[in-house]
């Protein structure tokens, strides 16, 4: 069952237009929202989430557009943002005491273990946690309505290093131990190296790739060898190149061929997710 499905999305503002986007999210799964900053990852977000109307296109979840129960498919929701939607003068309690107020399936016992486990103490104000707490607060909340989705925006922005791996991997388990189903948009795209299924890439309002995560790394291999190896006819196999006096970094975008031109030649590795968007983003092209 698809919990999301996005289809012909466009929107235009002064200077920007998203383009034709169309995506679906199986239930069950972690997926990437990816791309620079003005790829169209916010607007699309804001669709998704009832904020924005499109132009032109639609959004369905849990097989229902907005135009039936708005309410009801909200309450289905979680969402977890970098800008906390908070009350700072407000203990966590009493934030808690609202926000709940929104869901009549609010599950009491579940946000308290989630307390426990978070290590968030509820008397204290919003104004004095760090970024890392409200952000542990903002889960707390999204997991204990019994949210089937739950959708991050930027969440580990201005994490520090060691923070953001825990959290991820805290992240992972939850999903492991829950199967909740998690669109996660970020420009960030390590994180997603460690906990996605899938990815959406957008670049400059248009989608360059959306499905499996796994297969889209695999099929790219970089490559890396002496400038001597390159001609007209190998400069055609890389989406994107980098060269240097002592040779070449390449992103070829068929492993197979890549491995049969260069095998004994040339390094062959599988690429990060990181490197595949920027070495598509420098051709501008579908990769």
């Amino acid at each position: 069952m698809n919990v999301l499905e996005v289809t012909g999305a466009n929107k235009q503002y002064r200077g920007f237009v998203l383009r034709d986007i169309s995506f679906s999210l199986e239930a069950g799964y972690v997926s990437g929202l990816i791309g620079p900053n003005g790829s169209g990852k916010s607007t699309l977000i804001k669709a998704i989430l009832g904020l924005i109307r499109l132009d032109a296109g639609n959004v369905r979840l849990f097989g229902q557009s907005y135009d039936g129960d708005e309410r009801s498919i909200k309450r289905r929701i979680g969402f977890v943002f970098d800008e906390h939607p908070f009350y700072d003068h407000l203990r966590i309690t009493d934030m808690k005491r609202i926000f709940a107020s929104f869901y009549p399936q609010w599950n009491e016992p579940q946000y308290r273990l989630y307390l426990e486990r978070f290590e968030l103490p509820e008397r204290r104000r919003i104004r004095d946690l760090s970024k890392g707490m409200k952000l542990k607060l903002s889960l707390a909340l999204a997991l204990s309505h019994d949210a089937e989705l739950i959708v991050m925006d930027e969440p580990t922005s201005g994490l520090d290093p060691i923070f953001r791996y825990d959290l991820l991997q805290m992240l992972r388990d939850l999903m492991k131990e829950e199967r909740r189903t998690v669109l996660f948009s970020t420009h960030n795209t390590n994180d997603l190296d460690r906990i996605a299924d899938y990815v959406t890439f957008l670049y400059r309002g248009r989608m360059l790739y959306s499905g499996s995560l796994d297969d889209w790394l695999g099929r790219h291999a970089l490559v890396k060898g002496p400038a001597k190896l390159l001609d007209r006819d190998v400069r055609r196999l890389f989406v994107g190149l980098r060269e240097t006096p002592y040779g070449f970094e390449g992103l070829a975008a068929d492993r197979a061929e890549a491995e049969r031109l260069f095998a004994g030649l040339a390094t062959i590795e599988r690429p990060t997710l990181d490197e595949v968007m920027v070495y598509s983003v420098r051709k501008g092209d579908l990769p």
